[in-house]
């Protein structure tokens, strides 16, 4: 059962951000298995929905000169919603992360369309969510710098999500209540990037955090 985040896991993220060694996460190992991955999983265990996964803590090293042997940050998935804990607390989202060529210009085509763009932008507004994903500095080729949707046109990911502070820790209630608001606030957005965007055609998947 998912009882919170305790003010020790906060405690554990910035001591893992000042000492990001082996040496460290050896010592608080058994902490950081049972109240920061064991309750992130016991978490979305509870939310449910699809596929439950817990990412592991060890970086990918082999291609990186940032030799820091640990993530600073735990997540996981759950039916579609991602959830991080870090220093700063607890962030729920969901969306379209990992972007392919054919689905950015499908994206881009229903966003220019003065049918379907508005409502995606309704969407939006309405969800009262922050919006977050990579951008392009100007506008897409083929696109004019002025389309009244050009803030949107120039995303290359688009994230909806919301983020909780850790101080003093985070309780069970507040945790649930914001993965649950975020799955049901974001539900119109991601029903529209399924409808207009849908899978990528190839080899690699594009869903950030609905497990495909």
């Amino acid at each position: 059962m998912f009882n919170g985040f305790g003010p020790e896991v906060f405690w554990w993220f910035d001591g893992l951000e000042r000492d990001n060694s082996r040496e460290y996460f050896t010592r608080t190992r058994d902490l950081y298995e049972r109240e920061v991955r064991g309750q992130l999983e016991d978490l979305l265990m509870e939310l449910g929905g699809g596929e439950v996964k817990v990412f592991r803590q060890h970086r990918d090293l082999r291609f990186s000169r940032d030799k820091r042997p640990y993530k600073e940050r735990t997540y996981g998935v759950a039916g579609g919603l991602y959830v991080q804990i870090s220093a700063r607390g607890m962030y729920v989202g969901t969306g379209y992360y990992r972007v392919e060529s054919d689905q950015l210009e499908r994206f881009r085509a229903a966003v220019a369309d003065d049918e379907t763009g508005p409502v995606l932008e309704s969407a939006l507004a309405k969800a009262k969510l922050d919006v977050a994903g990579a951008s392009l500095k100007t506008a897409p080729r083929g696109y004019p710098r002025d389309h009244t949707r050009i803030e949107l046109l120039r995303r290359k990911q688009l994230i909806v999500g919301k983020s909780l502070a850790g101080d003093g820790g985070i309780a069970r209630d507040p945790a649930l209540e914001l993965a649950r608001r975020v799955r049901k606030a974001s539900a119109p957005v991601v029903a529209w990037l399924d409808e207009h965007v849908g899978a990528t055609t190839a080899p690699t998947p594009s869903r950030f955090a609905r497990g495909r």
